[in-house]
C-alpha cells in the first residue's frame, strides 16, 4: 500500500477516534455515564454504529480511552513546559506551577468533578493507566529536582524521589483552591520547602 494512502487512512482513523472521544465526553457531561448509549455516540460523531463498533466495543471503553488521552495531553504539556526553560531552578518552578494549574483545572472544569458516577468509574478502572502516568510524572519531577540540586537551586540533603513525592502531594491541594492566584501561592509555599540557601528564585 502506498505510503501516502496509509498516512491518509491513519489520519482519518485518528479523526474518527477523536470525534468519538469528544462526543462521548460531551454526552457523559450532559447526561451522566449510565445514560449514554453507543447509538447516541455514533450519531453525535457523525458515523454509523457499525463503524463505531470497529473502534470500541462499549461506552466504558470509550470513556477509558478519553481519560487516557487527557492524561497523555497533560504529560505532553508538562514536557513542553520543561523543555521551554533553560535554568534548572526556573524549570522546577515552571513545571510545578503548570502541574498545579492542571490539577485545579481538572477539579474545576473536568467532567469527573461534576459527575460522581464517572469519577467512581474512572477511580475503579484507572489503576494501571494512572499508575503509569503518575510514575512518568514523578520521574520527570525527580529528574528536574536532581538537576536543580546539582546547580544548588534545590536542597540536596533529601533525595530527589522523596522531594518529588512531597511536591506531588502538596500540589494536589490545588484542586480545592478558589483562584489562580491561590494556586501560585501554593506553588510558592511548596518551593520554599525545596529551597537550598539562596536557591529557587
Amino acid at each position: 500500500m502506498p505510503k501516502l494512502w496509509t498516512e491518509t487512512i491513519e489520519a482519518h482513523r485518528r479523526e474518527v477516534r477523536d470525534a468519538v472521544l469528544d462526543t462521548t465526553a460531551a454526552l457523559v457531561a450532559e447526561q451522566g455515564l449510565l445514560s449514554v448509549t453507543m447509538s447516541q455516540i455514533a450519531e453525535g460523531a457523525g458515523i454509523g454504529r457499525a463503524t463505531l463498533y470497529k473502534y470500541f466495543p462499549d461506552v466504558e471503553t470509550i470513556v477509558l480511552a478519553w481519560h487516557e488521552r487527557q492524561i497523555t495531553n497533560h504529560l505532553e504539556h508538562l514536557a513542553a513546559v520543561r523543555d521551554g526553560v533553560n535554568d534548572a531552578g526556573q524549570r522546577v518552578r515552571a513545571v510545578l506551577e503548570a502541574y498545579a494549574h492542571i490539577s485545579r483545572g481538572i477539579a474545576e472544569h473536568g467532567i469527573r468533578h461534576h459527575n460522581p458516577e464517572l469519577a467512581a468509574f474512572l477511580h475503579r478502572d484507572e489503576h494501571g493507566q494512572v499508575t503509569g502516568a503518575r510514575r512518568e510524572l514523578s520521574g520527570m519531577i525527580r529528574d528536574l529536582l536532581a538537576e536543580a540540586a546539582a546547580t544548588g537551586d534545590v536542597r540536596d540533603d533529601i533525595g530527589a524521589d522523596e522531594l518529588a513525592n512531597y511536591c506531588l502531594h502538596a500540589l494536589s491541594a490545588a484542586g480545592a483552591l478558589p483562584s489562580a492566584a491561590a494556586v501560585s501561592r501554593l506553588v510558592d509555599v511548596t518551593l520554599a520547602g525545596l529551597r537550598s540557601s539562596g536557591g529557587l528564585r
